[in-house]
């Protein structure tokens, strides 16, 4: 094989090279490309999310509201638990009084 003839070997070679290299991006390109259709739904899932992003703050902020006021009902209900304790204690102490007064009364 002589100079000339290595010469066009190795240009064919390397263009034999070249076209599967450029075969191969075409083909991976064409296999791997996003459509219109595809866009769009990516479009709608997007959306879709952002909306449920959205829902899910509302709850969680309406759930945070209305634990507060729940807690505060709580709070407010246990007040007045104590109170109607404490007055309820009064009236037994009280009446015991009372009834202590009633016996010694009755006795002397």
């Amino acid at each position: 094989m002589n100079r000339t003839e290595f010469i066009f070997a190795t240009a064919i070679i390397l263009f034999v090279a070249f076209a599967l290299g450029w075969f191969a991006c075409w083909l991976l390109h064409r296999l791997t490309r996003v459509t219109q259709a595809e866009m769009g739904d990516l479009e709608k899932m997007a959306r879709e999310l952002h909306d449920a992003e959205e829902t899910r703050d509302k709850a969680i902020d309406f759930l945070e509201t209305r634990e507060a006021e729940l807690s505060n009902q709580l709070h407010q209900s246990q007040a007045e638990l104590r109170a109607a304790m404490d007055g309820l204690r009064d009236a037994r102490h009280e009446a015991e009084e009372l009834r202590a007064y009633i016996e010694r009364m009755n006795a002397g």
